[in-house]
């Protein structure tokens, strides 16, 4: 995925730590060997290049995730979707770098072999793996999502291992188990662009995850879907807590892709718990981030 993962652990006695990282890391090859669109013999780039009109039959990582992308898309009227890679392709947001920003025709061109609307996922086999449907030249993408379920199926991994306590991060995103052991609950601090004035904002990970997207670190790589463009007046950066960082990592995607005044309403609507900074340094917090402080 690009990213590191880092796994802070309170390790039951006799538990061989190099075992655990070595079972970690397998897991999440597996993930990435799904649905990764830096890797071309990945599952998920072999859907982009499935003949039109084929059946791709998806394991359970890959089918779980479209179930939450296409809630998520549906619920955000898609300013969070899962078959924007025609769009990220031509502004150099994936493995290929074009010498230069793309021109109206082209973002026109990508938007109409793009959109979470022309997917059809199957979940009607008894029995059967869920299978999604290539309508023809469509390209998915999951950065936005993708991270957060790994970090939650770290988590899983340790639980099943029989291992309470632990802080999950992949590329930024968070998960917490238990506790710490000095009896602190994992602390986390929202992350807040550089150069803005604000005091921080920690929280408790405790049986909770948090999901940060923003074009702070690595400049403009947001895109609102609905438009192909990067949007005009959208948070510098999002946080957003949730029990599963899967949906956290959509949200902050979802809420991070249109302007401020629409994630507000959004957030509102949908009962999160979110943060939005603006490029100006002020901070709104939803209600039901508000209420939890």
């Amino acid at each position: 995925m690009g990213t590191r993962w880092r796994v802070r652990v309170a390790l039951p006695a006799g538990y061989d730590a190099a075992v655990l990282a070595a079972r970690v890391q397998a897991r999440l090859d597996g993930i990435v060997a799904e649905m990764s669109h830096w890797e071309p013999s990945s599952l998920l780039c072999r859907y982009n290049r499935a003949a039109p009109g084929s059946w791709t039959a998806l394991p359970s990582d890959f089918a779980a995730v479209m179930d939450a992308a296409l809630l998520v898309a549906e619920r955000s009227a898609g300013a969070f979707d899962p078959a924007l890679g025609r769009l990220t392709d031509v502004w150099g947001l994936g493995p290929r770098r074009p010498d230069a920003p793309p021109d109206e025709a082209t973002i026109a061109q990508a938007l109409a072999a793009s959109g979470w609307r022309r997917l059809a996922l199957d979940r009607t086999g008894q029995g059967a793996p869920a299978r999604l449907r290539q309508p023809g030249g469509l390209w998915l993408d999951l950065s936005g999502v993708a991270k957060g379920y790994a970090a939650d199926a770290v988590a899983d991994l340790l639980a099943r291992a029989g291992i309470a306590h632990a802080l999950v991060e992949v590329g930024g995103e968070c998960v917490g188990a238990g506790m710490r052991p000095d009896g602190d609950p994992w602390w986390v601090d929202l992350e807040t662009p550089a150069g803005i004035a604000l005091p921080p904002l920690r929280v408790a990970l405790h049986q909770l995850a948090v999901a940060t997207s923003g074009d702070y670190l690595r400049g403009a790589h947001t895109l609102d879907p609905r438009t192909g463009h990067v949007p005009i007046g959208a948070a510098s950066a999002v946080s957003v807590l949730h029990p599963s960082c899967m949906m956290a990592d959509a949200w902050a995607s979802a809420l991070g892709a249109v302007p401020i005044a629409e994630a507000r309403d959004l957030a509102a609507r949908e009962g999160l718990a979110a943060r939005l900074i603006a490029r100006d340094g002020g901070e709104w917090l939803s209600p039901a981030l508000s209420a939890m402080l």
